[in-house]
């Protein structure tokens, strides 16, 4: 080895060691962050340090965490990384896939009989101590089932029509299924869904509003009858946050706004406060955009309309509810809204309580058999 090359390895082997100790200067005196705003959650805090969880290995684990939270400029590193993948052909990252057109689509693993059966089993048990209780229930396809042409080649992907017709066949038939998937498939080269976000957009939220008042035998709003604005044409949405993917386009939120006003009243029950409007125009402020529509999920939200039937419905949902809401309001005078990942009641309770004439499970397939919450609705 030459006196050259021993001197250039020298060199390198320094510059390591500066970079690793300028990096851990800066992670100490880079204050911790509590939220992620570019990825949407709540990031990992100190650990408390105890013998007991030291001994156990718990302390460690959680430290590894907490410090992979927190290094400095990690957003960079993480786009850095992502970047870097991208080049070598890499088109997966964190559960999502870079598709084409600029979609990112979330990976989907077929659900096991026992999970379709637990699921099915507490929709049953809701039914069997309200069966005057006419219900109905929308599981919404999501992109890897209507975009699967838009998916990297050879990308394993679940099957969510079998998942969902293995729903159909297990319920009760008084419990009606919405089935959305033909009313999606047949518009999905129009803005169905937003491309960087997991959510459907106003425009397929609308297609699966008609078929849902077909189901409940309401005549739906035609587009007409709104005036469809666009709010912001800066979304960057939640698989954008949770890929890392970067240089994409960023979606843009519309709203649809009947023509014809009425009054409405959106009563967070929970917080003790209210509203006259079901979007929170501030939130366009925000990362997370998309909770322009109902200020985003809440344990249980009342809405209260003046419309002349009266009637009342109960829907338990997910996210994908939030922006379907605003048109089945044109419809209700009151309709109460569940989440079951935050509400701690009794939906037993509630519905021997408010009289609701109708109730409507609404989630995407991904969240319905990913989360447990749903069996949270047995007593």
């Amino acid at each position: 080895m030459t006196r050259y090359d021993k001197r250039t390895r020298a060199v390198t082997g320094l510059l390591f060691l500066l970079f690793i100790l300028m990096m851990a200067v800066l992670n100490i005196l880079t204050p911790d962050q509590a939220f992620s705003e570019s990825e949407n959650r709540v990031l990992e805090r100190r650990p408390p340090f105890s013998l007991r969880s030291l001994l156990a290995g718990k302390f460690t684990s959680d430290y590894e965490t907490y410090i992979t939270d927190q290094f400095a400029f990690r957003d960079v590193w993480i786009g850095l990384k992502t970047d870097a993948d991208r080049v070598m052909g890499k088109k997966d990252s964190n559960g999502v896939y870079l598709g084409k057109d600029g979609y990112l689509i979330q990976h989907f693993s077929s659900p096991l009989d026992t999970e379709v059966n637990d699921r099915v089993e507490a929709i049953h048990s809701i039914h069997q101590t309200t069966p005057d209780l006419r219900k109905y229930i929308m599981l919404v396809p999501t992109p890897g089932a209507l975009f699967r042409d838009k998916l990297p080649a050879y990308a394993p992907m679940g099957d969510e029509h079998a998942a969902l017709n293995r729903v159909r066949q297990s319920l009760q038939p008084a419990i009606r299924f919405v089935d959305v998937y033909p009313a999606l498939y047949a518009v999905r080269e129009e803005a169905i869904f937003y491309k960087t976000d997991h959510h459907w957009t106003s425009k397929g939220a609308y297609h699966a509003y008609r078929a849902l008042c077909k189901q409940m035998g309401i005549v739906p709003k035609d587009e007409a009858a709104f005036n469809i604005r666009q709010v912001t044409d800066v979304f960057y949405g939640s698989l954008y946050s949770k890929s890392g993917f970067r240089h994409l386009q960023p979606d843009r939120i519309d709203l649809y706004l009947p023509k014809k006003e009425s009054k409405k009243k959106v009563e967070y029950v929970d917080e003790g406060r209210t509203a006259d409007s079901m979007y929170q125009m501030d939130n366009l402020d925000k990362k997370d955009k998309y909770a322009v529509f109902l200020n985003g999920n809440h344990a249980w939200v009342r809405i209260s309309t003046d419309h002349p039937e009266g009637k009342k419905l109960l829907i338990v949902k997910d996210s994908y509810a939030n922006s379907l809401i605003p048109f089945l309001a044109e419809h209700f005078a009151e309709i109460d809204v569940v989440d079951l990942r935050y509400y701690e009641g009794s939906v037993t309770k509630l519905i021997q309580d408010r009289q609701f004439q109708e109730m409507l499970f609404l989630y995407n397939v991904k969240t319905f058999f990913e989360d447990t919450s749903i069996l949270n609705i047995m007593e």
